[in-house]
Formats: structure tokens, sequence, C-alpha cells
């Protein structure tokens, strides 16, 4: 699932060696903490938080098959 996030992120925004993607895994729930560069922020977040909703949309879907929860937060 990480490896999905990541190529999502990675298309979306300019400097890709910042982007960085930490999986905190909790039983049967994942949590993820995205961090890119500043300047990306708001290419990853989107007018009014659409696109990071969609990103938010995909990863639930790609958990579900796995039966599994999925939380993203991204970070400053």
């Amino acid at each position: 699932m990480k490896e999905i996030l990541e190529c999502m992120i990675k298309n979306l925004v300019e400097d890709k060696a910042s982007v960085s993607i930490n999986e905190i895994a909790q039983g049967s729930e994942i949590n993820y903490e995205i961090r890119v560069n500043e300047k990306d922020m708001g290419r990853v977040i989107g007018k009014k938080g659409k696109i990071a909703q969609s990103i938010r949309t995909v990863m639930r879907a790609v958990a579900a098959k796995e039966n599994k929860k999925v939380k993203l937060e991204f970070i400053d």
C-alpha cells in the first residue's frame, strides 16, 4: 500500500526527493505520515482539500481489499 501512496504523491509534486512517507502499523490500522516540500503542499492538498480527499478515498479502497483501515496525515 505504501508504494501506491508514494507513487500518487510523487506524481503530484515537483520536488520528488523531498517526499517522505512514514508507515505506522497498529493491528489492522495503518497510519501514514506524509511529508512533502513546503512549496508542494498545496499541490498535494488541492483546493478545499479535494486532492487530499481523493487520495484518502483511493487508499481506503486499497486497504479494504486487505481488511485494514488506513489514516493519512499530511504534515508540514
